[in-house]
């Protein structure tokens, strides 16, 4: 249960000897999703020890390469590994025609079902929901459509209360979904044991919003607000925000001033611009705004645990 988000990359541009495009592996309630895929993601997989085979749903925030140049290569080695399983990937419209060109032309035929889930939605729209978890779009403003993405978990069940349920005997195992559903308790004589006398609340469910490439939106605001963990991109500090403006990006202190007005429990920056040489400097300015930041670094764990 909760989450646990593993850094596989989070640099801008080119990759570099000690700077690795983006890619997150994010474990949320017993889900387990590959968040874009820059160059180099299979092998930072493989330093991360995260299990190929538990990939089956990929989500790619938009179609610039430091972003999803990795995407081709995780795809033909999973064919090289004689995947069975399908493989869902969630991104812009104009993704499934790239890789399906990909493929054909270099005869990388995978024998499993790639299905694709191509997004043109300016609106956040719910795209992903199993019993445990849902994810939901955040509409981003970069050169090219762009999205973010929401995932929370679903409402847990009930906990049972072993010491209160053994005082009445007619309570058996068979009964505690029931009760774990939050229903009551009907004993034999008619009367009725209110659920709360039975169980504990669940666990809150928790929240983690990843805000990719974007100028500083404050209509994202009411989308993330309150989540647990907030990725933000910061490829600026404040003396480049101008720069920041035009290119579709957000400074440190923008990234900052969102996760304060969204009252978020925590913000990881990332996406810095090589042409700083002390990634220090963002945490810095950041927690002029908001003091609960961290930096997001290649193999870096975040864990609710």
């Amino acid at each position: 249960m909760g989450y646990k988000l593993t850094i596989l990359g989070c640099h801008s541009a080119t990759p570099r000897v000690n700077a690795h495009p983006t890619a997150q592996y994010l474990e949320i309630n017993s889900r387990h999703f590959l968040i874009d895929c820059g160059e180099g993601t299979q092998r930072q997989m493989r330093l991360n020890k995260v299990g190929f085979s538990k990939i089956n749903t990929i989500f790619i925030s938009h179609l610039h390469g430091d972003h999803f140049f990795g995407l081709i290569g995780l795809i033909s080695t999973f064919g090289i590994l004689n995947r069975e399983k399908e493989l869902h990937i969630y991104g812009p419209k104009g993704i499934k025609e790239v890789i399906n060109i990909q493929l054909k032309h270099s005869k990388s035929y995978v024998k499993y079902k790639i299905i694709f889930h191509e997004l043109n939605s300016t609106e956040s729209e719910l795209i992903f929901e199993d019993e445990k978890v849902k994810v939901y779009t955040i509409p981003l403003n970069h050169r090219v459509y762009t999205n973010g993405f929401l995932f929370k978990e679903k409402e847990k069940s009930r906990k049972i209360n072993i010491s209160a349920v053994k005082k009445f005997k007619e309570i058996d195992i068979c009964d505690y979904n029931n009760l774990k559903a939050g229903k009551d308790f009907k004993l034999d004589s008619g009367d009725v044991i209110e659920n709360s006398e039975l169980t504990y609340n669940p666990e809150k469910p928790l929240s983690y919003a990843y805000c990719s490439d974007t100028s500083y939106k404050p209509t994202i605001i009411e989308m993330i607000e309150g989540a647990d963990l907030l990725y933000h991109e910061s490829t600026f500090l404040t003396d480049k925000e101008d720069l920041a403006s035009k290119t579709g990006h957000s400074t440190a202190k923008q990234a900052a001033t969102i996760a304060k007005k969204a009252n978020v429990k925590k913000l990881v920056l990332g996406h810095y611009s090589s042409r700083y040489k002390e990634v220090s400097l963002f945490k810095k300015e950041a927690q002029e705004v908001f003091k609960n930041v961290s930096l997001a670094e290649t193999g870096r764990v975040f864990s609710s645990k």
